[in-house]
């Protein structure tokens, strides 16, 4: 008799409780005015994203494109998708290598850089600074404490005809009142870009 009682009351113990977690994830999925919202902080997508991810991470909306600059070997062009200045201090630039020709495109030993210790990491593109004009300072990749740079790294030497090479690289970040610099980088013009 006992025993039957305790099991009445374990019943009617875990319907209460699943009724109240229904109860507060439909409060949490419906605001004040009935429209429904995320309740996981990982579906929201930052500004500017075109809702694409690879493996978690969020890739630049290619929609538009703030640059295009044609390299000096032929069918080659960087294409740059966003400059974003981050809470943490640093430029990230995001955007990617188009090989428009009917060839293989080589990529340069001088993308690395010239520094012997990332030079080391293998192919990267630690090659590409920031020249802040006003403030008359130039900013390079940032490293970890390996001296790996924070950038696209070990790509395959070659790009071939009509494929990309998605790319990031971030960067210290200039003054706040620096909103415009220089994207410099072997084998393209320099480029006047916006922080945004």
């Amino acid at each position: 008799m006992m025993i039957r009682h305790v099991g009445k009351l374990r019943r009617a113990g875990a319907a209460a409780v699943l009724a109240a977690a229904l109860a507060v994830s439909v409060t949490a999925c419906n605001s004040d005015d009935g429209s429904k919202k995320p309740t996981n902080a990982a579906s929201e997508k930052p500004a500017g994203d075109n809702g694409k991810s690879d493996g978690g991470k969020t890739l630049p909306d290619t929609s538009k494109a703030i640059a295009t600059l044609k390299g000096s070997a032929p069918g080659i062009e960087m294409v740059l998708y966003s400059v974003t200045r981050d809470e943490g201090g640093f430029v990230t630039v995001s955007g990617e290598f188009k090989n428009t020709g009917d060839k293989f495109f080589t990529t340069p030993v001088q993308w690395s850089g010239t520094e012997s210790d990332v030079k080391a990491t293998g192919a990267s593109l630690a090659g590409m600074t920031l020249v802040d004009s006003k403030e008359k300072k130039r900013y390079y990749v940032l490293r970890d404490t390996d001296n790996r740079p924070l950038t696209t790294t070990k790509y395959a030497s070659s790009i071939r005809a009509g494929e990309t090479l998605p790319f990031f690289a971030q960067f210290p970040a200039p003054p706040e009142s620096t909103t415009k610099v220089d994207l410099q980088f072997p084998g393209f013009p320099n480029a006047p870009i916006e922080i945004s």
